[in-house]
């Protein structure tokens, strides 16, 4: 078994389900959806009701969004618009 000293072990931030949504801008289901088709972070579980996400693992999944959408295959963007994603309350 190995055992990491404090300063050998980065720090992890957990967010809750309200916390990813304020930072990804979409709403619960739409997380939910996006997790079961493999297509967001999945979630961890901290305790015996409580699940929570990766903070660095939703940053990158946001980071890779941005990419995605900002250099598109063609390096054109599509005009669609996503303003239907995340409607809705998160809690």
């Amino acid at each position: 078994m190995t055992v990491h000293s404090p300063a050998s072990v980065p720090a992890v931030q957990i967010l809750r389900l309200p916390q990813v949504c304020k930072v990804t801008g979409l709403g619960r289901s739409m997380i939910y959806q996006l997790e079961s088709q493999r297509r967001f972070p999945s979630r961890v579980r901290i305790g015996l009701r409580a699940v929570g996400w990766v903070e660095s693992e939703v940053q990158l999944w946001l980071a890779s969004r941005i990419e995605h959408h900002r250099v598109g295959v063609s390096g054109e963007r599509t005009g669609k618009s996503n303003a239907h994603v995340g409607v809705g309350p998160c809690a």
